[in-house]
């Protein structure tokens, strides 16, 4: 028969295992209001996003270009009245955070028509609302448990996490971007150097071969 030191300790272990479960459920994503998108914008074109919205959210709209160009991109936010919130020319990347006036569909244009030759691949997130509590309030008669909080402690650390990791992701693929068009223009800086020191060459044994070339005169004997 177990003693009260092994019913410790499985207490204490089903904890420790029930954390871990929960931890584990919370890097599963739930239903939000958030979404992110990357998508190719060519040029001379704009692309445009809709979105239904209640009067009194707040939301909140980030972007950033990840190649292409000069890195930057036309941004507008409209109301459902078609009234301007938020416009900025040739961004690299911005934030805006605003709180809805109407109920109705609100609309977010990205436009790359200045660019003639570039497209740009851009990645935006839109955020709709606050994220639902871990633990709904209603209906609780008493306050967190310890492991409660360690939970939510645990869920907003690891959204924290999310936001860096996509932070890094960003600057990653638009480092790599760059290094790869950098690679690519002293790929064809080399083969012009080459072309350019082959015709040199050429040219520099033409020019020594007429300096030694025999110079025949011919005679004429004009009889009397």
């Amino acid at each position: 028969m177990p003693g009260p030191g092994s019913a410790q300790r499985w207490t204490a272990a089903a904890g420790r295992w029930g954390c871990r479960l929960l931890a584990l459920l919370l890097l599963v994503p739930g239903p939000g209001g958030a979404s992110e998108i990357t998508f190719e914008l060519p040029d001379n074109a704009k692309q445009c996003f809709y979105e239904d919205i209640t009067q009194g959210t707040k939301c909140t709209l980030e972007f950033q270009v990840i190649t292409g160009g000069h890195y930057d991109v036309d941004c507008r936010l409209e109301d459902p009245d078609g009234n301007v919130l938020y416009k900025e020319m040739k961004k690299q990347y911005d934030s805006f955070t605003f709180t809805a006036s109407k109920n109705g569909t609100y609309k977010f244009c990205f436009s790359n028509e200045f660019s003639t030759f570039t497209h740009k691949t851009v990645y935006f997130d839109f955020q709709v609302g606050e994220d639902p509590p871990l633990f709904p309030s209603e209906n609780r008669v008493s306050a967190l448990t310890q492991m409660e909080s360690a939970c939510v402690s645990i869920h907003e650390a690891l959204k924290s996490v999310i936001d860096y990791q996509t932070h890094f992701r960003l600057r990653e693929a638009q480092g790599r971007s760059r290094a790869e068009d950098l690679n690519t223009r002293v790929a064809y800086w080399s083969v012009g150097e080459a072309l350019i020191l082959l015709v040199v060459s050429i040219g520099q044994v033409f020019l020594l071969k007429s300096f030694f070339s025999d110079k025949r005169t011919t005679t004429t004997r004009v009889g009397s």
